[in-house]
């Protein structure tokens, strides 16, 4: 299929990622004949999910230099006199510093560097176990081959269908493979260091008792884990979630409440109060400063109506703002950074208190906390609006590289795509993601970076009485000027770990390496497997089983005009940014959408089953609308009221 494509459409989208999936699926319901490509071969690109395996192998890619395959055929000779080509990027280098460091063992006695050869000669039997399809990526394929056969397929069971069977099959259909084809250096570093502290956090009788959890394990298990490149959480009225829910797309998904609030003060963790009852029922604040705090949250849902309270301190810090409240340093430190989740040096009180509105706008929709995750993880969500696309006739080639774009010398105007079979494809608008443009177009962009770190560890941050805690947490900064460390921990029951483990993500604005920028914050919040502990304090923290830092790419910043000799029907979907939701990538598909089509509403509620008629096919199929997911309920608050209790379980 892949090397005998149709040779006109509409539009051409290349690569994956979240805006481009939201994009097509947007097109493609609106009657636009769309091609979906990405050289890569999973969906997502920056913003994917990998099992275990798949991470390690992704990490291999960055370390191996990039050829172009021998099969390609030169587009040169492809070009007219009155056109010229504007040649595509052959690397992704978007991904830097990556470094690698596994603290699990098989034994007591393995050492840090003996690990790290296990899990060098892991990664090369990860590429082989790519075998078997996942649930979305299956779907997926279904709904190609429907549009090219215009055939649809029977309904496969699927692990989306409803709750219920997700949670039956789990256990014998965990989720997915994937692969890999992108690249930059890596870095695995090793200490060589002991395992020396097992037998005293063993015999500590104040402590309870940790299952050990290997390396080989984690391997082995390595499809319980689905591990994202980008940490991001959905706000309840977040413009994601209302899109999801406008073009019915949340069917194809299911989502968890995030159940914890967590601040970070004087060393310790605590859990922050979220709902009235939680303030009211807090041990953590007194009685006075519990009024203080429902007083000063009232006023914020409604500070618009009150300029008087904060005109004057408008270009002040927000922090400085607060003092001015008369809050206790507990409240202001809690409001600062656990309810705005803003930057004490930076955030101006018009900001601040724009922040903390929304943030108690989303509570209570579907939990005591703002937010939810996706089971499966973040990769999810573009794969979703992927299958909306396909299922409204789009065409998706993973693995398929775009050589050039062909420029029409005279209007201007981008006139077509070459791929690396040497086929000429023409459409209207092309939309491409940052990281293929070429080093010569992007000669003026200034980008940012985004620094992460991803660790699985064997016990949460703060213990309670449920094994099964979703939390976030931010880390205030410690040097004035630095910025804050987004801490996210997901339990199993998201679906992105291993039983008795946690995966934590780790994000914050670049300043150095990932590593510099991130493991001291690593170091208050957990205890390497390997090191050896007498500390008590250090014995309840959980153990760091294994931990990746990597600096990302963040072009969410940069204007149309920053590219060199970009054509006008050329638009440019950035990567992911370093805030917390994904309202960016929503409004940058809204906009590009808008300039398009204008005349088209974006992302409209699929029609009803019954008024769907498959040209040339007298087959009965199941058409959007069909399919009963817990998350189809969220379209009536009536309903939404019945999700409440299945998305904290």
């Amino acid at each position: 299929m892949a090397d005998n494509l149709p040779t006109e459409f509409d539009v051409v989208i290349i690569g994956t990622g979240l805006p481009e999936s939201i994009l097509a699926a947007a097109c493609s319901r609106s009657g636009q004949r769309v091609l979906h490509v990405d050289s890569r071969s999973y969906y997502g690109g920056n913003w994917a999910s990998f099992s275990f395996s798949g991470l390690l192998s992704w990490l291999e890619c960055q370390q191996n230099s990039y050829t172009e395959e021998e099969t390609a055929i030169a587009w040169q000779d492809l070009i007219h006199e009155t056109e010229e080509a504007i040649a595509l990027c052959k690397k992704d280098e978007t991904i830097q510093h990556t470094e690698v460091f596994c603290y699990a063992s098989q034994n007591a006695g393995d050492s840090v560097q003996e690990i790290g050869t296990l899990q060098k000669n892991a990664s090369s039997v990860a590429s082989s176990t790519f075998t078997e399809p996942l649930h979305s990526a299956e779907l997926l394929e279904e709904r190609h081959s429907y549009v090219i056969n215009n055939e649809m397929p029977a309904k496969h069971p699927s692990k989306s269908d409803s709750k219920i069977s997700l949670q039956e099959e789990v256990e014998e259909s965990p989720e997915k493979e994937k692969h890999c084809e992108d690249e930059t250096s890596i870095h695995p570093v090793s200490d060589g260091a002991k395992v020396e502290n097992k037998s005293a956090v063993e015999d500590n009788t104040d402590q309870p008792k940790r299952k050990v959890i290997t390396y080989p394990q984690m391997v082995k298990e390595s499809r319980r884990f689905n591990i994202d490149l980008v940490s991001k959480l959905l706000y309840s009225q977040g413009s994601l979630i209302d899109l999801l829910i406008k073009s019915n797309v949340s069917r194809y998904a299911e989502f968890k409440n995030v159940t914890r609030i967590l601040a970070f003060r004087e060393g310790k963790v605590e859990q922050v109060p979220c709902s009235r009852a939680d303030v009211f029922n807090s041990k953590e604040l007194t009685m006075i400063e519990k009024r203080m705090l429902m007083k000063f949250l009232t006023f914020c849902l409604d500070y618009e109506q009150y300029p008087g309270e904060y005109q004057d301190f408008q270009h002040c810090l927000f922090s400085e703002y607060l003092k001015t409240k008369k809050l206790t340093p507990n409240l202001q430190h809690f409001i600062l950074h656990s309810i705005a989740m803003t930057s004490e040096s930076s955030c101006t009180t018009l900001d601040g208190l724009k922040a903390t509105k929304n943030f108690i706008q989303c509570l209570g929709r579907f939990g005591n906390t703002p937010f939810l995750f996706p089971l499966y993880g973040q990769g999810e969500i573009p794969q979703c609006f992927c299958r909306m696309c396909a299922v409204f006739g789009g065409i998706y080639c993973l693995r398929h590289k775009i050589q050039c774009l062909v420029v029409d010398k005279e209007s201007g105007r981008c006139k077509a795509v070459i791929d690396h079979f040497g086929q000429r494809i023409n459409a209207n608008y092309f939309i491409v993601e940052d990281s293929y443009l070429n080093k010569e177009t992007c000669s003026d962009v200034q980008y940012k970076q985004i620094s992460r770190a991803v660790l699985i560890t064997d016990q949460s941050i703060l213990k309670a009485d449920s094994d099964q805690q979703t939390s976030i947490l931010i880390v205030p900064p410690v040097e004035p000027g630095a910025c804050s460390v987004r801490v996210v921990e997901l339990c199993s029951s998201t679906m992105t770990c291993m039983k008795d483990t946690y995966v934590v993500h780790l994000t914050c604005a670049s300043s150095k390496t990932a590593r510099e920028d991130l493991e001291s914050v690593v170091k208050k919040l957990f205890t390497p497997l390997n090191e050896a502990v007498v500390d008590k304090e250090e014995l309840r923290k959980p153990n760091l089983l294994w931990a990746l830092y990597f600096n990302m790419r963040d072009s969410s910043g940069v204007s149309r005009s920053s590219y060199h000799g970009l054509p006008c029907n050329v638009y440019v979907c950035s990567g992911p940014d370093s805030g917390l939701g994904s309202e960016h990538a929503v409004k940058l598909a809204e906009t590009v959408f808008q300039e398009i089509i204008p005349s088209e509403e974006f992302c409209p509620p699929p029609p009803n089953p019954e008024d769907i008629i498959f040209d040339g096919s007298d087959k009965q199929a199941d058409a959007p609308g069909t399919h009963n997911t817990t998350v189809a309920e969220l379209e009536s608050p009536e309903e939404s009221k019945n999700l409440e209790s299945p998305l904290q379980n």
